[in-house]
């Protein structure tokens, strides 16, 4: 309801739709919540503003912030901007929690699928010291070949 509510929205009620996901983000504590309202609401709202509120939640303690971070910056990957998907992944890099290993390695991956050297120039500088289901998820469509490389450290 947020999302329809967000995209349907003028500019202001945008403002007002962003702060109220932010003020109640204690109550956004799944996957399937953060998944299905991150990009369409925070990303969204942050794609023309400073994203420092991302690399703060990137920081968190909290794991849904942490997913958040991550899987707001879907929005601006569909729009061809990596950098900041780039720099909170680098942040989430070495996380605890398998399932910021799979939002990242996911974000990699829709890099990849829209432009396949720059999620490559990421791999390569960080695939030996990413956990192994972040390295699975962003190389899952690559050919065989190539996967088992990165898999086997040889790339």
């Amino acid at each position: 309801m947020l999302v329809d509510r967000y995209t349907a929205g003028d500019t202001r009620q945008r403002a007002r739709l962003y702060t109220f996901y932010l003020r109640h983000i204690k109550y956004i504590n799944n996957w399937d919540l953060v998944d299905n309202s991150a990009s369409h609401i925070v990303g969204a709202h942050l794609a023309d503003k400073d994203k420092q509120p991302l690399y703060r939640m990137a920081k968190s303690k909290n794991l849904w912030q942490r997913r958040i971070a991550i899987i707001a910056t879907f929005y601006m990957i569909k729009r061809h901007a990596y950098d900041d998907a780039l720099g909170i992944a680098l942040i989430l890099k070495n996380d605890r929690e398998d399932l910021i290993h799979k939002a990242v390695g996911w974000m990699l991956r829709e890099i990849g699928n829209r432009h396949l050297a720059t999620e490559e120039r990421f791999l390569k500088k960080h695939y030996m010291t990413m956990p192994r289901t972040m390295l699975r998820y962003a190389i899952e469509k690559f050919p065989e070949k190539a996967r088992k490389a990165y898999l086997n450290g040889d790339r």
